[in-house]
C-alpha cells in the first residue's frame, strides 16, 4: 500500500489463516502491562496532550523476554459522562500515531470528545516506541534512478536498490524482523488496554489502521466497544493483489486530477482536453528524466510529489500551480516547493518506510520470483502508468525479505459489537471493495458511503454529512441501518472539488484545511 509519493500471522498459536479469539474472562495469560505514568507534552496546536510509554513482550509467545517500549500520547476526558479510550491510529503501516489523538480530540465536536480518554501510540518499531526501524538511512534521497526501466539495465538498477534495502533491514534488525506484524501490533494494543485499566476499548482507525482494528476485533472481539474503521483495507489480496489493484486506482486518479486542470483551462493553461493535458504531464515527466528539477526532482520524484493528489485533492491547487508554472513559465521552483511540501523524505520517513516494508513483507506472502512482479506490473502499466513502477520498486523489497512471509488469515467475525465503516466509492489507496467486503464479513457493521468521493480518509476533513454519522456513533452508539440488501446503509453526497487558489490559498475552505492537517498526520503530504 502506497505510502507517499504509502495481519498476519505471529509465530506459534496463530496458525495461517486461522486466528484464536481471546476469551473475555480473562486477560491473556503472562502478559501484564502497566500503570501508566503521564506527564505533559503539549504542543502549541495540542496544549492537552500528555505522554507516556509502555513496555510489552518482543515476542508475545515468551511474556517473560525481551520487551520493547510503546510511547503513547493522550487527551484526558473532562466529562462525567465517561466512555473510556478511544485509541486512534492514522495508519501506514509505519505512521506515528501520538499526534493523532490531539487531532482527533481537537476535530471532534468538544462535548464528545469530552467523553472520552483519547489514546494515540506509535505502534512497535514506530516513532518514539524503542527500538526504532531505519534499516537504510537515505533510501529516498533524490535524484532516484527512474522507476519507469527501459531496458533491463534500468530494471536492474532499482531491483539491486531494493534488494540492498531488504540485506540492510536483516543486517541492522534480524532479530525484531520476525515480530513485525499486524498481529503482534494488535496484541499489543491488548496490553495498552490493561495499561490503561480499561475492560474495553473504543477504537477509530485510517485506511491500515482499519486492518490493524479488524485483526484487533478478531482477536478480541468482547474487549471492544465502538469501532470506526475509515477507508478500509480490503483483507482479500493482502498485500501484493492490493497494490496491483491500487495501481490501476490511482492512476484513475490522477486522470481526475487532469481533468480538473483542463477545466480550470484558463488558470491553468494547459488547455481544455484532458487528454492533451495528460500528454503535457507525461512530456513533463520525459524532461525531468533529462534535466531534473532543481536537482532534486527527477521522474521517480515527480511521480512522489503528485500521488498525494491522488489521497486529497485539497492538494489539487498547488500541484496545477506547480504543472503550469513548468511547462508554461519554465520556471522549475513551484515544482521543487510541492516535493518539498509533499513528498521530501526525512528522518521520519526512513523509520515510516522502514516499519512499513517489515510490516508487509511479513504480513503476508509475496512473490519471491522476480519474473512474476516483471509481468504483472508490465501488464498493469500499460492500462496505468502513473504510478505502477513506483509502486513496485516501493513494496520491491520484499521479494528479498531476510525473514519468511506469513499467510493472510481470514478476518470474517459475528462476535465484535456494530462497527461503524467510512468508505468512498472513488478512493484511491483502499478502493471500495474493501469497505464492502469487510462490510459482509463483520456481522452487524454498518457502511457509510461517499458517493463520487475520491479522497481518501474521509472523516473529520469536512464533509458534514459524514461526521453526523461518526459524531452520533461515538456520542449514543447507534449506527445508521439500510433497507434489506442494500450494499451501503447510508449514503452521503461528496464534498466539491477545489477551487484553483494558487499556493497562497490552496487549502480552500476549513473543511479543506481539516483535510489537509488530516493527510499530514497519515504521511500522504501536506
Amino acid at each position: 500500500m502506497q505510502r507517499r509519493a504509502g495481519v498476519l500471522i505471529a509465530a506459534g498459536a496463530l496458525m495461517a489463516g486461522a486466528l484464536t479469539a481471546v476469551p473475555s474472562a480473562a486477560e491473556p495469560a503472562g502478559e501484564k502491562a502497566g500503570p501508566l505514568a503521564w506527564t505533559a507534552c503539549a504542543t502549541k496546536q495540542y496544549p492537552r496532550l500528555q505522554c507516556a510509554t509502555v513496555r510489552v513482550p518482543l515476542d508475545h509467545d515468551d511474556p517473560g523476554g525481551e520487551r520493547i517500549t510503546l510511547a503513547l500520547s493522550r487527551v484526558p476526558h473532562t466529562a462525567r459522562a465517561y466512555q473510556g479510550p478511544l485509541l486512534v491510529n492514522p495508519g501506514g503501516p509505519g505512521a506515528s500515531g501520538r499526534t493523532m489523538a490531539g487531532f482527533v480530540a481537537a476535530s471532534l465536536p468538544a462535548r464528545v470528545a469530552a467523553q472520552y480518554d483519547v489514546i494515540g501510540f506509535d505502534p512497535r518499531g514506530v516513532g518514539a516506541s524503542r527500538p526504532a526501524l531505519d534499516c537504510k538511512p537515505g533510501h529516498f534521497t533524490p535524484v532516484r534512478p527512474d522507476s519507469v526501466p527501459r531496458d533491463q539495465r534500468d530494471e536492474r538498477v532499482n531491483l539491486a536498490r531494493a534488494a540492498s534495502f531488504a540485506k540492510a533491514c536483516g543486517d541492522r534488525y534480524g532479530g525484531l524482523l520476525r515480530h513485525m506484524s499486524t498481529v503482534n501490533a494488535a496484541r499489543d494494543l491488548d496490553l495498552i488496554r490493561q495499561a490503561l485499566g480499561a475492560q474495553r476499548l473504543n477504537y477509530f482507525g485510517y485506511s491500515y489502521g482499519t486492518y490493524l482494528g479488524t485483526v484487533y476485533a478478531k482477536l478480541f472481539p468482547q474487549r471492544l466497544r465502538r469501532v470506526v474503521l475509515d477507508s478500509v483495507v480490503d483483507p482479500h489480496g493482502v498485500w501484493y493483489g492490493l497494490n496491483l489493484a491500487q495501481d490501476v486506482a490511482f492512476d484513475a486518479r490522477h486522470k481526475a486530477f487532469l481533468a480538473w486542470v483542463a477545466k480550470h483551462h484558463t488558470t491553468y493553461r494547459l488547455g481544455g482536453d484532458p487528454a492533451k493535458v495528460e500528454a503535457r504531464w507525461y512530456a513533463m515527466r520525459e524532461e525531468l528524466r533529462r534535466k531534473p528539477a532543481g536537482r532534486k526532482v527527477g521522474p521517480a520524484e515527480l511521480e512522489d510529489t503528485f500521488l498525494p493528489g491522488g489521497y486529497f485533492n485539497g492538494f489539487w491547487p498547488t500541484l496545477g500551480e506547480a504543472f503550469s508554472a513548468y511547462v508554461n513559465d519554465k520556471d522549475p521552483e513551484p515544482l521543487v516547493a510541492a516535493h518539498r511540501t509533499l513528498a521530501s523524505s526525512d528522518a521520519a520517513d526512513d523509520n515510516s518506510y522502514s516499519v512499513y516494508a517489515a510490516v508487509q513483507c511479513r504480513d503476508a506472502r509475496w512473490p519471491r520470483d522476480w519474473g512474476v512482479w516483471h509481468r504483472d506490473n508490465w501488464s498493469v502499466h500499460a492500462k496505468a502508468p502513473f504510478s505502477t513502477w513506483n509502486n513496485a520498486w516501493y513494496n520491491a523489497p520484499c521479494a528479498f525479505w531476510p525473514v519468511a512471509s506469513l499467510s493472510a488469515p481470514d478476518l470474517a467475525n459475528d462476535a465484535v459489537p456494530p462497527v461503524l465503516l467510512f468508505q468512498a466509492t472513488e478512493d484511491a489507496a483502499t478502493p471500495y471493495a474493501g469497505g464492502v467486503a469487510v462490510h459482509r464479513k463483520l456481522r452487524g457493521s454498518s457502511l457509510v458511503v461517499e458517493r463520487g468521493g475520491g479522497n481518501h480518509a474521509i472523516t473529520l476533513g469536512g464533509n458534514a454529512c459524514l461526521d453526523r454519522h461518526l459524531v452520533r456513533y461515538l456520542e449514543t452508539g447507534r449506527v445508521p441501518r439500510g433497507a434489506a440488501g442494500s450494499e451501503a446503509d447510508a449514503v452521503c453526497a461528496a464534498t466539491p472539488d477545489p477551487r484553483p487558489a494558487g499556493r497562497a490559498g490552496a487549502a480552500g475552505p476549513a473543511g479543506r484545511v481539516g483535510g489537509a492537517a488530516l493527510h499530514g498526520l497519515l504521511g500522504h503530504g501536506g
